[in-house]
């Protein structure tokens, strides 16, 4: 079958005569040329989708058991864990994964700010990657609930009490995200219809976006400075091509790959050393609406703007505050008109990186407590 007139050969010869795989596979991965300064920092893109995949699929085999009702659904994700073969396997790498894959894509988030790499041409990369930052977040919202314990019943209710701060629409915004005035089984049939139906298809759309922009304007160069050779002085768009560069087959491909293999065997490692850390003792427990649990608080990754939340005492300032960062975050290309790519040579915005950076970490430590 593998012969020279093997079956195998017959389909490939048949496939290439009529798509030219093999050349558009030349052009788009060994005659795309990366940096010469690309390292695995480059590679976290690959690692973000491939995290987004294991989550999908694992996602799957976790809906043929889940059964989205108040009533059941504790009960279904302990059959999960406990009787259906392999079950807790798929449960706890996505629940890790999920945790994972919201950190690095803060890492990622860094490295492209670090790096300067939201600047012309690149700033619809920044643009579609922050849309997708905030989608990722609501998968993690929406998802948080369907397991229907006391940890995400009662995490849910605090993350969906914030819009009240907002004068005169948020109770009613909270009415909507809830349902009704509580957390109850209509809230679980919302965010279960978000999580697996509505979220994956914007998801989905702006990940091919974000693909293209970004396989389009293709990897920038730090130690280029103000900007890519080939964009300087120009009007119409053009990839950036780097002579001294290498192929993006295989010396960056196979950076990828180690990357992926390091992902995975993190979320394994942490699936055997420390379950606890992302399944804690009210995770075990049945949602009560009547019986309010001493410690509760948002996942790790908005601890952060729950904390602010909470020190500011008036907690319209307070949102209006964070709205105001998240629309400058998403806009930063815009704002940030300086062509100087290297952070070091901009000293005021290495200091505002560097304690952005601390101010989070410790508003997230703080918010433990």
């Amino acid at each position: 079958m593998f012969s020279k007139n093997g079956m195998l050969t017959k389909i490939y010869t048949w496939v290439e005569e009529r798509t030219g795989l093999s050349e558009i596979l030349r052009s788009q991965l060994v005659d795309f040329t990366v940096p010469k300064d690309s390292g695995y920092s480059n590679t976290l893109g690959f690692v973000l989708f491939t995290a987004f995949f294991i989550q999908l699929i694992t996602g799957i085999f976790l809906l043929t058991y889940y059964i989205p009702h108040p009533d059941y659904a504790f009960k279904s994700v302990q059959f999960i864990m406990n009787q259906a073969n392999f079950g807790w396997l798929f449960r706890l790498v996505h629940v890790v994964g999920s945790n994972l894959l919201v950190a690095t894509l803060f890492i990622h988030i860094l490295v492209v700010f670090y790096r300067g790499t939201y600047k012309k041409p690149r700033e619809l990369n920044w643009l579609t990657g922050g849309l997708l930052f905030f989608i990722i977040l609501l998968f993690c919202v929406t998802g948080y609930l369907l397991p229907w314990n006391q940890l995400s019943y009662w995490s849910t209710t605090i993350l969906t009490s914030i819009p009240t701060v907002m004068p005169l629409v948020g109770g009613k915004v909270t009415e909507f995200i809830r349902g009704g005035e509580y957390v109850t089984g209509i809230t679980l049939n919302r965010f279960f219809a978000f999580h697996v139906a509505f979220l994956p298809l914007f998801l989905i759309t702006v990940v091919i976006i974000h693909i293209f922009v970004v396989w389009r304007t293709g990897l920038s160069s730090i130690s280029e400075g103000a900007q890519d050779p080939a964009q300087e002085g120009a009007h119409l768009f053009k990839r950036p091509v780097y002579p001294d560069g290498y192929p993006f087959y295989p010396s960056l491909f196979m950076k990828a790959v180690f990357m992926i293999l390091l992902y995975i065997a993190v979320v394994f490692f942490a699936i055997t050393f420390f379950q606890g850390l992302f399944l804690p003792e009210y995770a075990n427990i049945k949602a009560d609406p009547f019986s309010t649990p001493q410690f509760i608080r948002p996942p790790w990754y908005f601890l952060a703007p729950y904390t602010l939340l909470r020190l500011i005492p008036n907690k319209f300032i307070g949102i209006s505050i964070q709205v105001v960062i998240i629309v400058l975050f998403l806009l930063w290309p815009f704002f940030d008109v300086n062509k100087e790519k290297n952070i070091w040579k901009r000293p005021f915005l290495l200091v505002l990186f560097a304690t952005t950076l601390i101010v989070w970490f410790l508003l997230t430590m703080l918010g433990r407590f």
